[in-house]
């Protein structure tokens, strides 16, 4: 997160801690050193505020959610303590995979923090309804963003009944510098592209426009919180509006009474509310398994098993009736094998038989052709004596060539001159073949 967006940025937060924070950043953007090691002096501890995953206890996976909240850690978290939104869902994601893990509590102890990454967390708690119990308890505070996270569990807890728990809200601030830039003799001037860029620049005091679209972005934020808060808590809008989201914040049974916490409940009397919720959903799981005969049913629910058959008869008739409607002659023994055997459909049968007289009429064709008697030999066509008659010789060298080629013409014509003569005649038209010459 950039250092401007910590000061100017909006926070689902308790607007004291936020002023803290603000002044922590508005020291190190003006370049002055956080020393780290006064600070630690001051405590009288070292400043450990790393967070932990978690720790299973009787099965139960303990997460704890402490100090200012944000998407990733930075400098405020090893002063203040703090958590990261996203090692948050990682260490979360890894208990509801965990087969050690039967359920998860979240113990928080949170003034809330940026509205960056929040949602995206509370939508990974409230996705693992149904897969493990999640329980949130409020250790002291449990405020705005800390609160939107610990709304999306099965169960929400108070810890005491000085437990602190709402402001349900969202606030942005915007710091105008111009004025001590002014005295150190510093101006600066913005040259900006787009209606809405640096509407509300620091180095100015605040618009009116600007003022409007600050409001704007935090009035969209606070609808989106409250309409995560409304689909947790299993409740309607209006009543988050009416009940839970005027910014207040609601001490131990108020909370209860608004409807933001189920109760008081000690950590250890969380996680045996969570123990059993786990033994329930995994007998829910169970419970599909257990198997139930006839005899168990019928004594169970005459009434549904009655219907059933009725049912079934129906719809057995209807398959008999469709089965016989696609009978042809000579395949009944088919037709009564299908209907008997309570499952063949009409389509099935259609098809079934229709294959059927295909192989019946194949075999009589069959059968046909074989006592069918055999075709007799055609004589020969008679042969032409003047095949050949395209040549382009003339007539009396063409009848040479075949009169000397053929011996059956020598021994038809008897000379070359009457074959001749009957070729010219022939080619004419004025002569036909009458029979074979051979």
């Amino acid at each position: 997160m950039k250092l401007l967006d910590i000061v100017t940025g909006p926070w689902a937060i308790q607007p004291e801690k936020l002023l803290e924070i603000q002044a922590i950043y508005a020291t190190h953007l003006r370049g002055d050193k956080i020393d780290i090691e006064a600070v630690e002096k001051r405590l009288g501890r070292p400043l450990n505020n790393e967070p932990k995953g978690y720790e299973i206890r009787d099965g139960v996976a303990v997460m704890q959610l402490s100090g200012v909240l944000a998407k990733k850690m930075n400098l405020f978290s090893s002063i203040s303590g703090g958590a990261s939104y996203e090692i948050a869902a990682r260490d979360f994601a890894q208990a509801l995979n965990d087969p050690a893990v039967e359920a998860i509590a979240l113990v928080i102890d949170s003034p809330g923090g940026t509205v960056d990454g929040v949602q995206q967390l509370g939508d990974a708690i409230f996705g693992a309804r149904g897969i493990k119990p999640v329980g949130a308890i409020a250790d002291g505070t449990m405020a705005s963003a800390a609160y939107w996270i610990g709304a999306q569990a099965d169960v929400v807890m108070a810890a005491s009944d000085t437990t602190l728990v709402g402001s349900i809200g969202v606030v942005a601030s915007h710091q105008d510098i111009s004025g001590a830039e002014e005295k150190i003799g510093v101006k600066t001037t913005e040259i900006t592209a787009g209606k809405y860029k640096r509407i509300a620049s620091q180095h100015a005091p605040l618009s009116d426009e600007g003022r409007a679209d600050i409001q704007s972005r935090v009035d969209y934020l606070y609808e989106v919180f409250v309409g995560a808060v409304a689909k947790a808590r299993g409740v309607s809008v209006d009543v988050v509006l009416s009940d839970m989201a005027d910014g207040r914040v609601f001490i131990g049974q108020q909370a209860v009474s608004a409807g933001l916490v189920d109760g008081v409940s000690t950590i250890d009397g969380l996680i045996a509310n969570l123990k059993q919720r786990a033994a329930g959903v995994a007998a829910s799981q169970t419970q599909g398994a257990i198997t139930m005969d006839l005899a168990t049913l019928t004594a169970e629910y005459p009434d549904l098993v009655q219907a059933i058959a009725a049912d079934s008869a129906a719809a057995e008739r209807a398959r008999i009736a469709d089965v016989e409607a696609q009978a042809l002659p000579g395949h009944e023994a088919l037709i009564a094998a299908f209907k008997a055997d309570g499952q063949t459909t009409g389509p099935q049968a259609a098809a079934a038989v229709l294959a059927a007289e295909k192989q019946k009429l194949a075999g009589m064709a069959a059968a046909l052709a074989a006592d069918a008697p055999q075709p007799i030999a055609h004589a020969a066509a008679p042969t032409d004596p003047v095949a050949g008659a395209d040549d382009d010789r003339p007539v009396a060298e063409r009848a040479q060539a075949k009169w000397e080629s053929d011996a059956a013409i020598r021994k038809e014509f008897g000379s070359l001159g009457a074959f001749t003569a009957y070729l010219k005649n022939y080619e004419a038209g004025r002569a036909r073949v009458l029979g074979a010459t051979r």
